[in-house]
């Protein structure tokens, strides 16, 4: 293949419409913009939301709970899920992604402490639950 092979997917790609620039061309004199009113003048038209004066949707909903903007979003990865780790291995955010375990980058990865561990696994990760490091230090592992 050469660069002069390559094209656009069939279909991905659409035909430029000339406005303004005739009759013959389908789109002349109002150029597809009708006659007079807000949506034939330059720079016409409502911004975003607007109804014509009728109470906006967004204001007629009711607001509900809170968001906190600065909260931590981790990846949550279950004590028995280490298994899938070899014995001796250093957790950490890299080697989950390897294996994983973990897809998406959050702020860290919190180890949750649901099921059994059989391997000795050295845990460097964001946070990890009190039951959790309990069933990694018995099986021989450690916290950092």
């Amino acid at each position: 293949m050469n660069l002069h092979d390559l094209h656009p997917a069939a279909g991905s790609t659409k035909t430029r419409k000339c406005k303004g620039r005739g009759m013959g061309s389908g789109n002349g004199k109002t150029a597809g913009r009708g006659h007079k009113g807000q949506w034939a003048r330059s720079g016409g038209g409502v911004r975003a939301g607007f109804e014509g004066g009728q109470m906006p949707l967004v204001r007629r909903l009711p607001k509900r709970g809170f968001n906190n903007i600065f909260a931590k979003n981790y990846a949550e990865v279950n004590v028995c899920q280490l298994n899938a780790l070899e014995n001796g291995t250093e957790v950490t955010f890299e080697s989950l992604v390897a294996c994983g375990l973990v897809g998406k980058n959050y702020d860290g990865v919190r180890i949750l402490g649901k099921g059994e561990l059989e391997k000795k696994l050295t845990v460097k990760v964001a946070g990890v639950t009190a039951s959790a490091k309990e069933k990694i230090v018995a099986a021989g592992g450690e916290v950092i």
